[in-house]
């Protein structure tokens, strides 16, 4: 007999479903809740990918006035770090996606403290509790409770 990887029963959310304080934190419908949240925001992300993908396609364009060739050129240039940012945000999602798999997501890397549902909702990829965060910019050290 093969050793199965057994997976789990996906989490049913109900219609509306918003994470309150007063649940059990990171319960499976927090985890259903913020996974499908990634999700859906990897996918927005691919699909701007596309359009960007499209625009680099074109050929470089000279244009008989050096400054429209200067113009086309930089937008050629913005749309490259654009995308280059999109992709460090997807790596960032996956990693977040991991975490709800590893049963971490949610939880303060820096002090095992769970983050607050309202910086979760706003940045569903913080490691960091807002405090932990803060004092990380301010170049603090961060010490486990």
């Amino acid at each position: 007999m093969g050793t199965a990887k057994k997976t789990k029963k996906p989490t049913k959310l109900p219609k509306g479903y918003v994470p309150t304080e007063d649940e059990k934190f990171m319960n499976a419908k927090q985890q259903e809740y913020f996974r499908q949240k990634l999700l859906a925001w990897k996918a927005e992300i691919f699909e701007q990918n596309k359009d960007t993908v499209e625009y680099l396609r074109q050929e470089n364009v000279t244009y008989p006035d050096p400054a429209d060739t200067a113009a086309a050129n930089a937008d050629r240039q913005l749309e490259l770090r654009t995308r280059d940012r999109l992709r460090k945000l997807i790596n960032q999602i996956d990693k977040a996606l991991a975490r709800i798999e590893a049963g971490t997501y949610g939880y303060c890397q820096e002090t095992g403290d769970p983050i607050r549902l309202k910086r979760l909702d706003v940045r569903p990829t913080a490691k960091l509790s807002l405090e932990a965060q803060e004092m990380h910019e301010r170049g603090e050290k961060v010490r486990a409770g």
